[in-house]
């Protein structure tokens, strides 16, 4: 029996008095102390974990004045606040003990936008994808470029001073901040912005705390200018926090107190607006991806691109290229660096030119590849030859695949991983080569291997050594080798924190800046804040109150994960592999990956959330002497004894009035998940959160009750087959509002589908084809068993969607082959995300023996819904293992593109179709949507993919009472205002689910593309 699991971490009197006397003060954002939401916050994308005392979501700039006023006051002064954006940084920035002050959930609004004078203004909370996006129709973007782009926050860029790709030309983002607004502790605002010196020295004379930042930020800055400029190397990326060097400019006659806050990780104010100027998008932009024999070659030509004066030369090694052509990027992205030479590739620099004059651009590009054609010739530069693109969707791929480097290392097999904590060093670009082979040479003396990647242009490589962060020896070794990097780094002439900031790696600091220097930066927090509640650990300490800063060897992730045993840790490997790389905060609506994040804004119902609290679950479990190895070893075939049964029900009504247990809180982080599988292939590493969410109820379920609707789901391919058989009958009594009422209120269901009728069987009664024996088909030679197709069915096509299946039937006939139906036999979807384990594996193998003798025949077997189709393929892999044989199911497509003969159509139809993806289709197989595109092609039509997220019915999710509100949220994100925009009538779907919301929402039928076909050929 899996036991309850009390409060593990109990919240301070003082914490909870602060947040009660802080909703009545009027703050209007979110506050909780809830484990779960607070575990969603203990990790960002470094190695390390703190666990806060509580989070706080603000609004506005208003709330953030409430909750800064408050702190300030005396009886709070022992309490704690760190600002938080996109929790992307990889040195433990906004992680605290202390109170979380989340910027990300509410605050996203873009507020003014002035295309004269070339800027925008925006509150902190805004995601940089999110602001290009809004930006592109005016022919703008905002231009510092970093790989979490499409989740990191602009408040949390600007508190790193974020850079990446192409900082050459466009800089860090302290160099694109026109002006910030910042509130203080005590409330009052501060609006940073050039002035000329005359008004800074004025408002230094003021007797007011911003007089006070201005009087110390300005004297000190002053009076050691010369030591500033002499004393760090003159380095693209600079230095982050705090930017003594340019808080005058050149000529000593401007004065702007906003570079002391880009790059200060939340240790000074609260960011909360921003002014930025914004760059014209480039007109042309062409990219050379060049292979390379051996890393260091690459290394060692990047001088020669440099002198190319091209945009910016990005760098990825062998591992990460092995990486990536394991993952569904891959499919995008090898035709583009020719993947017929892949094995011989061990490097690839990415060298892009852009710009607005075309002639010139391409006089660059002729120019670099005429060098590289010389250099091939010679033979010893390592070069094995070069492709251009010249597309911008090309362009796109590339940089997308060069982006999930960081998540693909994390990918790499067995307990030990590359991570983050020397990762981001930069030197003068001219000595990389040499200070990488000493970089590595320390690596390898130490038996480590590594993956890197990064911005040769700027000096910037980002190195993970491979480790176990489970292991207390190599927690010590990791502690070691970073000494040495930090020396390695200042003998080159080099800084410790190139582009992702300090955090934890803070301790670092007086080896960089000297005593001198670092008195000025302790002086300046004392000036900003004077008791040190800010961010305290992180860059230097006040004066007032002198806090240790957090060392490199602090807690971390590994000292949690090494008490679960290493057996559970391989059963929920998916669990365990999560580093935080936050892909799945995606905010883009028409990307699949995590339905329930996007429509919640809740950090705990994202596979990154759901994997963090299972780990924690599963730690609490082994520290509470709990044995799993009966369920981890054998849960497939595991019966809840009878005793257990009967104090379910105790257990069950103790919960309902009242009694805690964590794990309701990791079943409603569950709960919520819409079992789509995109993260199962959209994640870099792969945290597959359907299949451990599934592990995770059939535990919980062994101590508390099931929902009534749970066996209604489990029990529906056992009820559908007899319900068919009286469809009118059964469809009016599910009509009727008592039972609608008793369904919604006591069951927990609604907006039940309605059977076909006529029924499938009522449609083809007097279909002949479908009448021959299995013994008949086995006298049959092959060559005439080859005429034939197994329609392989699903419950929810078949019972709900006949016409469908009829069609297919037609479709098959019209293509010259014979159709045979096949018996329904049960699929056990639906018990695999109810977490019926045991019963699922009697269905999957009984299912599975059924078609392994089918395919014995050699005829094509062919399903239509996608999701039911591919968990033959992935969760029966999972649960029989190599019980499961080698039957393979195709979908329509998959059969379509290989019995037509291929074509070419000189034009194809004016008239367009539109195809509406499924998530978890378009998540696991990669090459679904083009093989639509070429099978309407070949019949003279266009077919043209319309980019959508998931639709949120997702099987049962969309009927199920409690998630109704985001089921149509979720449809509202994407495919409803896609769909407002298309002619509904042309309008594809290849999900069930899909069409089945379509018509809830919309009052529309939507076709099966298989129908569209049909239609056509007739």
């Amino acid at each position: 029996m899996i036991p309850r699991i009390g409060r593990a971490h109990q919240i301070s009197q003082q914490v909870t008095q602060y947040l009660t006397i802080l909703k009545e003060k009027g703050f209007s954002g979110d506050l909780t102390t809830s484990y779960a939401e607070r575990l969603s916050m203990a990790t960002d994308n470094s190695i390390y974990q703190l666990l806060p005392q509580a989070v706080v979501y603000p609004r506005s700039n208003s709330d953030v004045q409430i909750l800064a006023k408050l702190a300030s006051d005396k009886q709070f002064h022992s309490l704690s606040f760190t600002p938080r954006g996109g929790g992307t940084g990889t040195n433990g920035q906004a992680l605290t003990e202390g109170i979380v002050v989340d910027m990300s959930r509410y605050m996203q609004k873009i507020l003014q936008i002035d295309i004269a004078q070339k800027w925008v203004r925006v509150e902190a909370g805004v995601i940089k994808d999110q602001l290009n996006q809004f930006l592109a129709p005016y022919g703008y973007f905002f231009s510092p470029e970093l790989s979490t782009s499409n989740r990191a926050t602009l408040g949390g860029m600007i508190n790193t001073d974020a850079s990446g790709q192409g900082s050459l030309v466009y800089g860090k983002t302290s160099n694109h901040v026109l002006s910030i607004k910042a509130v203080l502790l005590g409330g009052e605002v501060l609006e940073t912005y050039p002035m000329p010196v005359e008004s800074a020295e004025c408002i230094s004379q003021q007797q007011s705390t911003i007089g006070r930042i201005y009087r110390t930020v300005y004297q000190h800055c002053r009076q050691q200018r010369q030591l500033i400029l002499t004393k760090f190397p003159h380095l693209n990326r600079f230095l982050t926090g705090y930017d003594l060097r340019h808080v005058f400019d050149d000529n000593m006659t401007q004065f702007d107190l906003t570079r002391i806050l880009t790059g200060s990780e939340g240790t000074l104010a609260f960011i909360t607006e921003a002014k930025l100027n914004i760059t014209p998008l480039p007109k042309v932009r062409r990219l050379v991806n060049i292979k390379y024999d051996s890393f260091d070659s690459a290394l060692r030509n990047a001088p020669f691109m440099l002198a190319a004066k091209a945009l910016s030369v990005e760098t990825v090694d062998a591992k990460i290229l092995s990486l990536a052509r394991q993952d569904i990027i891959w499919h995008s992205v090898s035709k583009l660096v020719n993947d017929d030479d892949a094995k011989k590739i061990s490097a690839l620099n990415i060298v892009e030119f852009s710009g607005d004059n075309e002639e010139k651009i391409n006089q660059q590009l002729t120019n670099l590849c005429t060098q590289l054609d010389k250099l091939i010739l010679a033979g010893n530069s390592g070069i094995l030859g070069y492709q251009i693109c010249h597309q911008l969707a090309d362009i796109e791929r590339i940089y997308t695949m060069r982006k999930k480097a960081v998540g693909l290392l994390a990918n790499t097999k067995g307990l030990a991983k590359p991570i983050p904590f020397v990762e981001d060093t930069c030197v003068p670009p001219e000595h990389l080569a040499d200070y990488i082979t000493e970089f590595r040479a320390l690596l390898d003396r130490n038996n480590l291997a590594y993956g890197m990647f990064g911005h040769v242009d700027a000096g910037v490589l980002h190195v993970r050594p491979v480790m176990d962060m489970c292991d207390p020896q190599q927690e010590v070794l990791m502690k070691q080798i970073s000494d040495q990097i930090a020396q390695l780094t200042l003998k080159y002439g080099g800084l410790l924190w190139g582009e992702h900031g300090k955090g934890f790696r803070s301790s670092y600091g007086p080896q960089f800046f000297g005593d001198q220097l670092y008195q000025i930066l302790c002086q300046i927090k004392t000036a900003f804040d004077p008791l040190n509640q800010l961010n305290p650990g992180k860059i230097c300490s006040s004066l007032n109150v002198a806090l240790p800063l957090k060392p490199i060897d602090a807690v971390k992730r590994g000292t949690y994960d090494r008490i679960i045993p290493i057996n559970i840790r391989q059963t929920f490997e998916s669990v365990m592999a999560c580093n935080g790389n936050g892909l799945c905060f995606n905010f883009d609506v028409n990307s699949p990956m995590c339905p329930s994040m996007k429509i919640s804004q809740q950090r705990i119902h994202s596979p990154k959330g759901r994997a963090t609290l299972m780990r924690e679950w599963l730690r609490l479990q082994v520290k509470q002497g709990v044995n799993l190895k009966l369920f981890t070893e054998d849960m497939n075939n595991y019966k809840l004894p009878w005793p257990q049964k009967i104090t379910r029900l105790y257990h069950t009504l103790r919960a309902k009035c009242g009694q805690y247990d964590f794990s309701h809180e990791v079943k409603e982080a569950m709960a919520g998940c819409l079992a789509c599988k995109a993260c199962s292939t959209q994640c870099p590493v792969k945290i597959d959160v359907p299949t451990f969410r599934a592990k995770f109820l059939a535990l919980y379920y062994s101590r508390y009750l099931r929902p009534i609707s749970d066996y209604i789901v489990a029990n529906i391919e056992l009820t559908l087959p007899l319900m068919a058989k009286w469809p009118r009958w059964f469809n009016f009594i599910l009509q009727q509002r008592w039972i609608q009422i008793l369904s919604h209120k006591v069951i927990g269901l609604t907006d039940l589908p309605q059977l076909s009728t006529p029924s499938l069987q009522q449609q083809l009664v007097k279909h002949a084809a479908l009448s021959l024996s299995l013994q008949q088909l086995e006298s049959l030679p092959q060559k005439a068993r080859s005429q034939f197709v197994f329609i392989v069915q699903d419950p929810f096509t078949s019972y709900y969607d006949a016409k469908v299946v009829a069609d297919f039937i037609y479709l098959i006939e019209r293509l010259g082959y014979r159709p045979i139906l096949l018996p329904f036999s049960a699929n056990g979807k639906a018990l695999h995300i109810k977490g019926y384990l045991s019963r699922f594996a009697k269905t999957a193998q009984k299912t599975a023996d059924f078609l392994n003798r089918l395919a014995k025949l050699s005829i094509p077997m062919v399903g239509i819904d996608p999701a039911l189709v591919l968990c033959y393929r992935d969760e029966y892999s999972q649960i029989l293992g190599n019980k499961r044989g080698d039957f393979e199911v195709k979908l329509v497509n998959e059969w379509l593109i290989t019995v037509l003969a291929p074509k070419t159509v000189s034009k194809l139809t004016t008239e367009k179709w539109y195809l509406l993806g499924h998530c978890t289709e378009i998540s696991l197989l990669a090459d679904s949507v083009q093989q639509w595109i070429k099978i309407f092609a070949q019949f003279g039509c266009q077919l043209i993919n319309v980019n959508v997220g998931c639709c949120g019915m997702a099987g049962t999710y969309g009927h199920e009472v409690k998630h109704l509100t985001n089921s149509k949220g979720i449809y509202a994100l994407s495919w409803g205002n896609r769909l407002q925009k298309l002619p509904k009538k042309r309008c594809l779907a290849t999900g069930y689910s899909c069409r089945s919301q379509v018509k809830r929402m919309e009052n529309e039928t939507i076709k099966h593309p298989l129908q569209a076909l049909l239609e056509i050929i007739k």
